[in-house]
C-alpha cells in the first residue's frame, strides 16, 4: 500500500522530490513550508516558495507554519496521521516531537556524502573545497545537525567545468530518485539504516557575502573551484576598470603573469599559479553575459586587470 506521507521542503531543489512521491502513487497528506515573502518587481507582493506552487497545481493542503515547537503545531501535524515525513531543504528546526510524531520516522534528503558537509551549504562547500565527487543521501531524523542514520546513497563526480547550478540540477533529480526508492523499502519494511561514521566529519556554513571576493593570488584551479562554487548565487567578484564584476563561468588555461593580470583578449586572467579563462560573467547591475559580448561593449586596455 502506498504511504501516508507528509511533505517538508521549500526551495527548487526539493520540488522534483514531491513530484516523484506524487507519481509513484503516495498519498500527501500536507505539504509543509516556507512563507511566502515579499517579491516581484517592487518587493511587495508575496511570492509563494517553489514547493508551495507545485502542490497547489497539485491540490495538496499546504502549511506555512512560522514554528513547529508550539502545541497547536504539534497537535496539527498529528492531525494528518501520517505514516512518515519526508524533508528536503525545509529550512526550519523539527523538534524532537515532530520527529517522534509519523510513526515510520521523518526522513531527509541531504546534499552531500555524510559526515562530510553537514550542514546549510553542502553543494557549495564542496565545490569550492575542490572535492572530487558529492551525492545525496536519505537518512532518518534526529535532533542533531544532519546526524541521523543513513539508509541510502547515490554519488556523482564533480568536474571542473560544474557550477553550484549545475551540481544542484543533478542531485535534486538523482535525490528524488532516491527517495522514492527509499520510501518503497520503507512501504516493504525492508529499509535498513546505518549509523553515520564520526571520522570525516565537515560542516559546510552558510555563504557568507565577504567570502565572495575573488583572490587572484591563489592557484588558478582553487580559483576556478570558488568561482564554480558561488555560482550564481552569490556570485565569486572582483573589481575591473573600477566596476563590480561577477565571474560565473571559467575554465583553466595556460598563461603566467601578475595575479589579476588580463593576459589577452579571449579574457584570460592570470592567477597565483596558472591562469583561467572567463566565459561567462555579470557586470554590476547588467545581465549576465557571454566574455565575447563583455568585451565588444567593455574593451580592455593593455595591463588590466582584476583586483
Amino acid at each position: 500500500m502506498p504511504l501516508r506521507l507528509i511533505f517538508m521542503g521549500t526551495p527548487d531543489f526539493s520540488v522534483p522530490t514531491l513530484l516523484e512521491l506524487v507519481a509513484h502513487g503516495h498519498d500527501i497528506a500536507a505539504v509543509y513550508t516556507r512563507a511566502p515573502k515579499p517579491g516581484g518587481r517592487r518587493g511587495l507582493q508575496l511570492q509563494p516558495t517553489p514547493v508551495e506552487e507545485a502542490a497547489r497545481k497539485l491540490g495538496i493542503p499546504v502549511l506555512t507554519p512560522k514554528t513547529l515547537k508550539t502545541e497547536e503545531a504539534l497537535a496539527e501535524f498529528r492531525a494528518f496521521e501520517a505514516d512518515a515525513a519526508v524533508v528536503v531543504a525545509y529550512g526550519m528546526v523539527l523538534p524532537q516531537a515532530i520527529l517522534d510524531t509519523p510513526k515510520l520516522g521523518c526522513y531527509n534528503l541531504h546534499a552531500s556524502l555524510l559526515p562530510r558537509w553537514r550542514g546549510a551549504a553542502p553543494i557549495n562547500r564542496a565545490i569550492m573545497a575542490g572535492d572530487a565527487e558529492s551525492g545525496v543521501m536519505v537518512m532518518k531524523m534526529d535532533v542533531g545537525l544532519d546526524t541521523g542514520d543513513v539508509a541510502m546513497a547515490e554519488r556523482i563526480a564533480i568536474t571542473d567545468s560544474m557550477t553550484a547550478l549545475d551540481l544542484h540540477d543533478r542531485l535534486s533529480r538523482l535525490g528524488a530518485d532516491l527517495m522514492v526508492r527509499a520510501m518503497a523499502a520503507l512501504e516493504r519494511g525492508g529499509l535498513q539504516l546505518k549509523a553515520q561514521s564520526e571520522d570525516g566529519v565537515t560542516y559546510a556554513a552558510k555563504i557568507e557575502k565577504a567570502e565572495a571576493r575573488i583572490d587572484w593570488s591563489k592557484p588558478a584551479r582553487a580559483v576556478l573551484r570558488h568561482i564554480h562554487g558561488l555560482s550564481p548565487f552569490p556570485g565569486a567578484w572582483a573589481e575591473l576598470e573600477n566596476a563590480r564584476v561577477k565571474i560565473l563561468r571559467c575554465e583553466l588555461t595556460k598563461g603566467a603573469g601578475a595575479p589579476g593580470e588580463v593576459l589577452d583578449d579571449l579574457l584570460t586572467v592570470a592567477c597565483g599559479d596558472g591562469a583561467i579563462r572567463i566565459i561567462e560573467l555579470q557586470r554590476e547591475g547588467k545581465a549576465r553575459m557571454q566574455a565575447a559580448d563583455f568585451l565588444r561593449g567593455v574593451p580592455l586596455r593593455s595591463g588590466s586587470k582584476f583586483t
